[in-house]
């Protein structure tokens, strides 16, 4: 497996991007999320079709590629790899994360929101590269998210996984900074950049409050 290809740097700032959740048009959000300084892409599309799904995917897979930014698909494994995407990210209820690296091979970067400390300590021998962490100060953007975790949370598991954690859940430019001094190596958002009117600014402010406190 690449080192660089799963490294801290490639987690910095993740966008959670769904097409049902924008304030502004999805394309021009996606072009200014990664102008902004976004390292990261999950599409989850939760209410599209497979073939609609895989269509954007494609698309967007293409477009992160170029820009030298990792992309991801949630939960589906299969679309993933159809799209020719970098990996995918699982929860507890999805595919196994032996299972999905069996599937996407090696190279196949998976991310996972372990729910419990335990799971925080086993994911890493069983596969993931990367671990999403939260909802660390709550979230309306997930409805199973479930209450805040809080920061001391992100530095117990953050020092339990071996590998990167990245923090999610109501993360703004305003306590992104709190995120990276608690452990995390990043900020996984969602609502911050795709519900701003300009998404390009609100992804480049939250990157400089990372930046500066990495």
């Amino acid at each position: 497996m690449s080192p660089d290809r799963f490294s801290a740097d490639r987690l910095r700032l993740y966008l959670v991007a769904d097409p049902d959740h924008t304030a502004t048009d999805f394309d021009s959000m996606i072009a200014g999320a990664i102008h902004g300084g976004i390292t990261a892409l999950q599409l989850r599309a939760k209410t599209w079709s497979d073939r609609e799904t895989l269509a954007v995917a494609t698309w967007l897979a293409q477009m992160c590629r170029s820009a030298g930014v990792l992309f991801l698909i949630n939960d589906r494994v299969d679309l993933a790899v159809a799209s020719c995407g970098d990996g995918v990210h699982l929860g507890v209820d999805d595919v196994p994360i032996d299972v999905a690296r069996q599937l996407g091979g090696p190279d196949f970067a998976i991310g996972y929101s372990p729910e419990s400390d335990e799971q925080t300590a086993a994911s890493a021998d069983r596969g993931a590269n990367y671990l999403g962490v939260g909802p660390v100060f709550g979230t309306a953007t997930k409805d199973d998210a479930g209450p805040p975790i809080g920061l001391e949370t992100i530095t117990r598991r953050a020092s339990l996984a071996g590998i990167p954690v990245i923090g999610i859940g109501g993360i703004t430019a305003a306590n992104a900074g709190s995120v990276i001094t608690a452990g995390a190596v990043g900020v996984a958002v969602a609502s911050a950049i795709t519900g701003a009117v300009d998404p390009e600014a609100a992804a480049r402010s939250i990157r400089a409050e990372v930046d500066r406190h990495l």
